[in-house]
């Protein structure tokens, strides 16, 4: 019998090892950390053999394949053990598509990817298809496909995913952009990034459909690098050649596959980098083959995405907004570009890497005071400290609110938006967030 060991029991991880045992191997779960009790009950009714706070060598070392949860860096001990024995390593979503028939609509991307996931699966779910939501929100894919049947899976996909993913087909691929992320985990190399992304279309055929943002620098350079054979379905804020969507005399326009068009006015979703979101939903929808009629509702009543750029509320005159899931410096610059008022900018966190000169003018014009919120604060302090602004160092979510809240006037916006990863004060940027929220409330 083949053995397959997984490495991490976090959503991906136990949901691949529920696959490996529903198809007959023998299955070996191993993780460093502790594994939640959500995560033992799951292997736990599966009969699937786990070790938790170690990787075990004898255990690991004779799997036939590995299925790697994509946290875990290629530089882990573990890992080139394994690689320098050739066993192949894969991901989740690399062993899930083994076994599924099903459409899969695939969206990556360094900003906008969660939002765009979401929207695309609401308009599917509301026009009654039969919809999985998966990847790095939703359900393990793994675990969908061992215990449901879907027809399509709308998937979100980090470039850590994408790294383990070799046959793996997206029928329809989404790349919404490309700005420098986790380049701490690409030997700061944003080449490395970059092919990591364009891995997405690495298996399409001429049958497929490759959706990506026309302006984007950086897409545009590499896109005739690698080989697409996909049909190209670009879109972009205004009407310009070779777009297929667009916003024209305040009408939202798809050309293709099926004319299309609504008024920008009822989108649900408002602001540029919200407007690139509806626009790759809306082609992803329209290549489904869905009604007109379904994706005009969808788009009009979509509820938005927790952690992104969520309105927590309005004291004593002060708006909070949590932006928790801005984890790099791009989704920060879309947050501040957004907000309509002098903003107190709460920032900081496990950096990746960042450079902070993307924000650099967008601070000096909207924000009144900066909070520095992580256990090292000292290259926020070189970079912002000379714009003069007023600053607090703080490594608590309860110090920062209260810091935010004494800085900020009435009439005035804090934001949460901290341009890094939450992995030194908190468990997820989710985590940092519902603090966030669980703080402003108790003001």
């Amino acid at each position: 019998m083949k053995r397959i060991v997984v490495l991490g029991a976090g959503e991906s991880g136990a949901g691949a090892a529920v696959l490996a045992k529903v198809k007959g191997f023998d299955t070996f779960v191993s993780d460093m950390s502790n594994i939640s009790e959500k995560y033992k009950n799951l292997l736990k009714k599966h009969d699937i053999s786990w070790e938790e706070g170690k990787h075990t060598e004898e255990l690991i070392l004779n799997a036939d394949e590995i299925i790697k949860s994509p946290g875990i860096p290629n530089e882990a001990p573990i890992i080139q053990k394994l690689k320098a024995q050739g066993t192949s390593i894969i991901s989740e979503i690399e062993f899930a598509g083994r076994y599924t028939n099903a459409k899969m609509i695939c969206i990556t991307g360094s900003n906008g990817k969660t939002t765009t996931t979401s929207l695309i699966y609401h308009i599917f779910k509301s026009a009654g298809l039969n919809v999985g939501l998966a990847g790095n929100i939703g359900k393990s894919l793994a675990l969908q496909v061992a215990t449901e049947q879907h027809d399509y899976y709308i998937i979100e996909l980090s470039s850590f995913q994408l790294d383990d993913m070799y046959n793996f087909r997206a029928n329809i691929a989404v790349l919404m952009n490309i700005t420098p992320d986790h380049l701490d985990r690409y030997d700061h190399n944003m080449q490395n990034y970059i092919n990591a992304k364009f891995r997405i279309a690495q298996n399409q055929t001429q049958d497929d459909a490759f959706i990506f943002w026309n302006d984007d620098p950086i897409i545009k350079q590499e896109l005739s690098k690698h080989g697409i054979k996909a049909q190209l379905y670009p879109f972009s804020a205004i009407k310009e050649e070779g777009a297929v969507a667009y916003v024209e005399q305040h009408e939202v326009v798809i050309n293709k596959p099926i004319a299309f068009n609504m008024e920008q006015e009822k989108l649900a979703l408002t602001g540029t980098h919200n407007l690139y979101n509806s626009l790759a939903a809306g082609i992803s929808a329209n290549l489904a083959g869905i009604t007109k009629d379904d994706i005009r509702k969808a788009l009009s009543d979509f509820k938005g995405v927790e952690h992104r750029l969520e309105k927590v509320a309005r004291v004593r005159g002060i708006d909070f907004i949590n932006d928790s899931k801005a984890t790099n410096v791009n989704s920060c610059w879309y947050a501040l570009q957004s907000m309509p008022t002098k903003t107190i900018l709460i920032l900081g966190g496990k950096d990746k890497g960042n450079d902070y000169t993307e924000i650099e003018d967008l601070v000096k014009e909207k924000c009144s005071g900066l909070v520095y919120l992580g256990l090292h604060n000292e290259k926020l302090h070189t970079f912002f400290d000379r714009f003069g602004l007023p600053v607090a160092d703080v490594q608590s979510m309860k110090d920062a609110v209260d810091a935010a809240y004494k800085m900020a006037q009435k009439g005035e916006t804090v934001l949460l938006s901290p341009c890094c990863a939450s992995f030194d004060l908190f468990k997820s940027y989710e985590d940092r967030g519902e603090q966030f929220k669980k703080c402003v409330l108790e003001l």
